[in-house]
């Protein structure tokens, strides 16, 4: 009589990350996917605007072919693949937290557009026909979702993680990258409704979703990166201390034309501390060259 085979036994590497998983994030990429799900079919999808990445092409996807696939199926359909074949690249987490968020996202559109009583399938129940104003609140709202969705760990549109696998390998930026796909998006968005109003006013709606991603991601109290070249390393660094409570690195450095032996203080404060940190430098050295910029994340030692 043969043995039973025993249970299939998981890999140690996936059962680690299946640990790192935070209960706090998915509860906040739920948010994010509802956020994202109203944004997007209560302002854009009922006036025809168009969202940007997988988004955007699922929407007019949904316009041009039969009514059975729907805007919900084509996002599942999109965005399944595209994070399943980067799951190697950006982890095991990150696949899960996108997944989840995804799966939200296309639920709750579902729900909205088929389930609950609200026609969605003219005007925007809350801004009527007005593109403009469906243009600012759709791109600001989902924009929201989107950036609490990155800000947890995870990215709820395939064109994210398509950049960063993509624009390394054809020697572009991934900033350039998502716009040279919106781009395309939206002269085919144009091509295919035989209109280009509708494109333009998306143009809005992917401006105001972009800086509503970076504000939520990054916050008002963004960081700024200073590089302070000076002759006078130690009365800088001083009065820097005293004036922001807080110490720089300095690092040695030779002036690449005089020879003359300089310093670089590297140096991180807010943007509302750039203007008090200029007339510190200068101050204690008027010849003192600084550089700014920007931080997306500064992490502290809690030791």
């Amino acid at each position: 009589m043969p043995k039973p085979k025993a249970p299939a036994r998981i890999p140690s590497r996936i059962r680690e990350s299946v640990r790192t998983l935070n209960p706090v994030s998915f509860a906040a990429l739920t948010l994010a996917g509802v956020v994202n799900a109203f944004g997007v079919t209560v302002f854009l999808f009922p006036v025809k605007l168009y969202d940007s990445g997988i988004s955007g092409l699922s929407m007019l996807l949904d316009q041009v072919t039969p009514g059975w696939l729907t805007l919900p199926l084509f996002l599942l359909l999109f965005n399944l693949p595209i994070f399943l074949f980067a799951v190697k690249k950006q982890g095991f987490a990150f696949t899960a937290y996108s997944l989840w968020a995804v799966g939200v996202y296309s639920f709750v559109s579902w729900l909205i557009m088929d389930v609950l009583p609200v026609d969605v399938s003219f005007v925007s129940p809350l801004a009527g026909s007005d593109l403009l104003l469906c243009a600012i609140f759709g791109g600001a709202i989902s924009g929201v979702g989107s950036g609490l969705t990155i800000r947890f760990g995870g990215a709820i549109d395939g064109i994210d993680v398509l950049s960063v696998v993509f624009a390394k390998r054809i020697g572009i930026s991934i900033g350039s990258f998502v716009l040279v796909f919106n781009t395309v998006l939206y002269i085919a968005c144009g091509i295919a409704i035989h209109s280009w109003i509708l494109p333009l006013y998306s143009i809005v709606t992917y401006f105001v979703g972009s800086k509503t991603v970076d504000f939520v991601v990054e916050g008002i109290n963004k960081s700024k990166c200073a590089m302070i070249v000076t002759g006078k390393p130690e009365a800088v660094s001083r009065a820097l201390s005293e004036s922001f409570s807080a110490s720089g690195t300095v690092l040695r450095a030779t002036g690449g034309y005089s020879g003359e032996e300089k310093a670089v203080i590297y140096f991180v404060t807010n943007q509302f501390g750039i203007g008090k940190l200029k007339t510190v430098v200068h101050r204690e050295d008027p010849s003192a060259f600084i550089s700014l910029l920007d931080v997306t994340d500064v992490f502290r030692s809690r030791s």
